[in-house]
């Protein structure tokens, strides 16, 4: 399972990439916009600091719009993602840039039927965001099971990028099902190394070491 880290705060991304977990980062309008910065630049700064996939996304919501700006964020870095909804437009795009081996990732994705609709326009990545259905009462994790039946069915090559991952639950959930990437936020991310046996254990181990040298 590939880790990427869902986040525009560069220090996040140095540190986190520095515990050797960190495959790729995600990012959108609202994550740059945090940041103070132009989507340009700070992709080019994350560039500098990971060596993987680095997802960018469009803001226009028609497809000549869509392309323009893809081509020109493709054209920042090899590892960078084109980020485009799941619309119909979305799908325009996602058709010609999949056809120039230009890699994809189909966001804002809630069902196995868009999913499906990605995969077949040759999407890169699909982003179930799992956190936010189970927000209105329905099973984020539940899709994503889904998602990867039908991707073993067909033999599709998209890979399933669960995103809106909330606590580290949902990362293991998601783990289990099978899904081939997970975006997470940098608190997650620090929760996943703990757990209240290792503190104490290791608190006791430092312990009888420091006793033993009296």
């Amino acid at each position: 399972m590939e880790f990427f880290i869902d986040t525009g705060n560069l220090e996040e991304i140095k540190e986190s990439y520095r515990w050797g977990i960190i495959d790729g980062v995600t990012t959108n309008p609202s994550l740059v916009a945090k940041e103070g910065i132009d989507q340009r630049s700070l992709i080019t700064s994350i560039s500098e600091i990971v060596d993987g996939p680095i997802s960018a996304e469009v803001i226009s919501t028609d497809a000549p719009g869509m392309l323009k700006e893809a081509y020109e964020l493709a054209e920042i870095h090899k590892n960078v993602v084109i980020k485009l909804p799941m619309t119909k437009e979305g799908m325009v795009a996602c058709h010609e840039l999949s056809q120039k081996d230009i890699k994809t990732n189909i966001t804002l994705v809630f069902s196995a039927n868009q999913a499906l609709l990605a995969a077949k326009n040759g999407a890169t990545y699909v982003s179930p965001f799992i956190g936010r259905l189970d927000d209105i009462g329905q099973t984020g994790v539940q899709l994503i099971a889904e998602i990867k039946d039908i991707f073993d069915n067909y033999a599709f090559q998209t890979k399933i990028l669960a995103a809106s991952i909330r606590h580290v639950d949902h990362l293991k959930s998601c783990a289990l099902v099978g899904a081939d990437v997970a975006t997470i936020p940098y608190k997650v991310l620090n929760q996943l190394f703990m757990h209240p046996l290792t503190t104490s254990g290791l608190e006791q181990f430092l312990k009888d070491h420091a006793n033993s040298l009296k």
